[in-house]
């Protein structure tokens, strides 16, 4: 049991970054937080929190990096978008945006991916597709749960309820059934590099 724990923690993600150099590490922070950069470009505006694809992209890099890796690009990005960087959802920026009706769902986005991130290591990954859905789904919900609680303090819980996390639901099930997809993808992947 121990030995198929060690070799699922060390093959979960194709990317195996966990071997790789610093310098891999660092490009790939670097390119993980453009790819959540682009994620918040893809936009429903809805009030008083927009729809975005954000939740997917955070998902998706804890799988991918693991967890502290995946907490690290999340937290850089989120840096990137304090300091002034249109990072954020529709190119938003600033330090305000942690305040506002979506801080709590911005503050939410590292714990998210470094939930997802564990998971992974422990086989909720694409070589497990149904415990990657899962894995992102619970990813997506903490997202909502964490988010709605400081909206509740804005604007109350019913109202939190009603316009942070209901209209959210459908579309994280779908962002975590096309998250596990691609985590799947990428297994095989990478399975037909290795051969």
């Amino acid at each position: 049991m121990a030995a198929s724990t060690v070799a699922l923690k060390s093959g979960f993600s194709p990317l195996d970054l966990q071997t790789r150099p610093l310098a891999w590490k660092v490009g790939a922070v670097i390119v993980g937080s453009l790819f959540l950069a682009l994620s918040s470009y893809v936009e429903v505006p809805m009030f008083p929190v927009p729809m975005t694809m954000q939740t997917f992209a955070i998902a998706l890099l804890g799988a991918l990096y693991g967890w502290r890796l995946g907490g690290i690009t999340i937290t850089a990005w989120l840096v990137e978008g304090a300091l002034g960087l249109p990072v954020l959802a529709g190119g938003a920026a600033g330090l305000h945006h942690f305040g506002g009706p979506t801080g709590g769902y911005l503050f939410a986005f590292p714990i998210a991916g470094m939930v997802m991130g564990w998971l992974a290591e422990r086989g909720w990954n694409g070589h497990r597709v149904w415990l990657a859905f899962a894995g992102m789904l619970i990813s997506n919900v903490l997202c909502l749960i964490l988010g709605a609680a400081w909206l509740a303090v804005l604007i109350g819980g019913e109202q939190a309820l009603v316009a942070g996390v209901i209209p959210f639901l459908a579309g994280a099930v779908l962002k975590s059934g096309l998250g596990a997809v691609t985590l799947k993808v990428t297994a095989r992947g990478s399975k037909r590099v290795s051969r």
